[in-house]
C-alpha cells in the first residue's frame, strides 16, 4: 500500500471555494502520479474545524471521484496551524515501483516544502563517516530519491578490474568509456546499479573494489561522464546525493548540504565491522591504513578533491550514533525549510 499526500486551503469556509479546491487537488494528484482508478483503494480526507460549509469527500464525489471508499475527519485545533485546510491521503496500489508525488496546493505549501519543492540534499565526507547510511535513512523520512553516486563510481572500477586495466592509468582509463555501460534502477524503492544488463549492486562493495574506486574517481574523464547523468537526476527530483564533491562540485546549489566526518579510527572499526558481517577477513590495522591512504589520495586529487563547501554543515559523528546524526540533520533542515 502506497499513500499519496495532499493538502490545499481556501479563503472562505464557502461551498464554491472548497469545490474546486478538491477537484484541483485531486487533479493534480492523479495527473502527477499517472494513477488509474483500479489503483485507488480509499480517500481519506481530514479538514480544520473552521470549514463547515462543505463536505469535501461529497465534493471529490460529485467531481467524478467516486470509484473507491471516500471518509472525512476533523483535524484537532492547533495553536498556529493552518486555517481553512484540507488535507488527503490517498491509500493506493500500485502496479510499479514509480517514485509518488505528493501534492501541496495554494496556501498549503508552507506544510511541507521539503516534498511540495524539488530540492536537493547534498552529503559529503571520507569513507566510512556513515553519510551513506545517513542518506538512506533522510530519503525514506523524507520520501525522496537516495542517489548512491559512490555506487556508480565503484561500477565503474569493478569494470576497470575486469578488464584488467590499472585504475590509476588515466589513458588506460579513458580508453575503456566506450566499454562503459553504467545505470541506475530503481527496484522496490531501493537503487540497483547496473553494468550492462547485470546487477552489480552486492559486487561493487566487495573490499578490493574500494580502492580502485578511489583511484578511478580521480579521473576528470570518469567525473565528467558521472557527474552528467547525476546532475540530470537531481533537476527532475528532490533528491539525497552522497560522495566527496556533491556539495563543491556535482550541485552547488544544492539546498542543504552537510560534511559527514568522523576519526579514522571509528571509520576503520565500522567498515571493519561491515566486512566481516559480510563474511570477509581483513586486518583491523591495514584496513586502517587504507582509509587513511584513501582519504590523503581523495583529498589531495586535482579534480574535484573532496572537500567541505564552504557553506556546509559540518557533522562529526565520532561519538554519536546514526539515531542522533539523523536527528541533528533533520532538526538543521526543518529550521531552513
Amino acid at each position: 500500500m502506497t499513500i499519496i499526500r495532499g493538502a490545499t486551503t481556501v479563503e472562505k469556509d464557502e461551498k464554491e471555494q472548497i469545490s474546486l479546491a478538491v477537484k484541483e487537488m485531486l487533479d493534480e494528484i492523479f495527473t502527477a502520479n499517472a494513477l488509474k482508478k483500479a489503483e485507488v483503494k480509499g480517500f481519506l480526507f481530514s479538514l480544520t474545524t473552521d470549514i463547515h460549509s462543505y463536505h469535501p469527500a461529497k465534493s471529490a464525489r460529485e467531481c467524478g471521484y467516486d470509484f473507491a471508499p471516500l471518509f472525512c475527519a476533523i483535524e484537532p485545533d492547533i495553536d498556529g496551524g493552518l486555517k481553512l485546510c484540507i488535507r488527503l491521503m490517498l491509500f493506493t496500489d500500485l502496479a510499479d515501483n514509480r517514485t509518488v508525488k505528493h501534492v501541496y496546493q495554494r496556501g498549503a505549501k508552507v506544510l511541507r516544502k521539503d516534498i511540495s519543492e524539488i530540492f536537493n540534499i547534498a552529503l559529503d565526507g571520507p569513507a566510512g563517516s556513515g553519510k551513506s547510511t545517513v542518506a538512506k535513512a533522510l530519503a525514506k523520512d523524507y520520501n525522496i530519491l537516495y542517489l548512491d553516486t559512490g555506487a556508480m563510481y565503484r561500477a565503474c572500477a569493478l569494470k576497470a578490474l575486469r578488464l584488467g586495466v590499472d585504475t590509476k592509468d588515466g589513458e588506460a582509463v579513458k580508453g575503456i568509456l566506450s566499454q562503459l555501460d553504467v545505470k541506475v534502477e530503481y527496484k522496490n524503492g531501493t537503487q540497483r546499479t547496473m553494468l550492462g544488463e547485470e546487477d552489480v549492486s552486492e559486487k561493487i562493495r566487495e573490499n578490493a573494489v574500494s580502492m580502485a574506486a578511489s583511484n578511478i574517481s580521480a579521473h576528470p574523464v570518469i567525473r565528467i561522464k558521472l557527474v552528467e547523468m547525476q546532475r540530470e537526476i537531481a533537476k527532475k527530483m528532490s533528491c539525497v546525493l552522497d560522495g566527496r564533491d556533491i556539495g563543491s562540485a556535482v550541485l552547488p546549489d544544492a539546498k542543504f548540504k552537510f560534511f559527514i566526518t568522523a576519526d579514522s579510527k571509528v571509520r576503520a572499526q565500522r567498515r571493519y565491522k561491515e566486512l566481516l558481517s559480510r563474511g570477509e577477513v581483513v586486518d583491523f590495522d591495514k584496513l586502517h591504513a587504507e582509509i587513511v591512504a584513501r582519504d590523503k589520495q581523495d583529498s589531495e586529487r586535482e579534480f574535484s578533491p573532496l572537500v567541505c563547501a564552504k557553506d556546509a554543515v559540518v557533522v562529526d559523528t565520532s561519538s554519536m550514533s546514526i539515531e542522533e546524526v539523523i536527528a541533528t540533520i533533520k532538526s538543521y533542515i526543518q529550521s531552513k525549510i
